[in-house]
């Protein structure tokens, strides 16, 4: 099982923290905040806590909707996505890998939506990432 490596409560990570930590995974997560910056615009990231068995995650957030969590485990990341109906509807019609829409058609549905995890440690995983933050603020 994977580890959230930023478990320490009194050190919140920092930029410095992540390149570090991940590596050359670290290249794969400026790559999606630009993109993401230059399609969308501003995007504002909050740093949370969720005690020492779950540790840091940071939320990224568009014009007040939180579109994903984003944990470090080691040398990767990975992503954490909830989708309404109308959003998994959508990416069950689009070009994303079977195994990621297999994956959300199969998600316990929960009030919020479905969710889904995604372990970002290549280029490909970033284009996917791409589509499905587009996916979660048109849909």
């Amino acid at each position: 099982m994977s580890v959230n490596i930023f478990t320490d409560k009194s050190h919140k990570p920092t930029e410095q923290d992540l390149s570090e930590n991940l590596g050359p995974s670290y290249k794969l997560w400026k790559e999606i905040k630009k993109s993401l910056s230059d399609e969308y615009g501003q995007l504002v990231e909050e740093w949370k806590y969720y005690g020492q068995k779950y540790g840091w995650s940071l939320k990224l957030f568009y014009k007040k909707r939180n579109l994903f969590f984003f944990t470090v485990y080691g040398k990767y990341f990975r992503m954490g996505f909830t989708f309404g109906d109308k959003a998994v509807s959508a990416i069950e019609k689009s070009d994303l890998p079977k195994s990621i829409i297999e994956e959300l058609k199969n998600a316990k549905k929960y009030v919020e939506g479905r969710g889904i995890r995604i372990e970002v440690k290549r280029q490909s995983d970033v284009k996917n990432i791409i589509k499905l933050v587009g996916f979660k603020i048109n849909n």
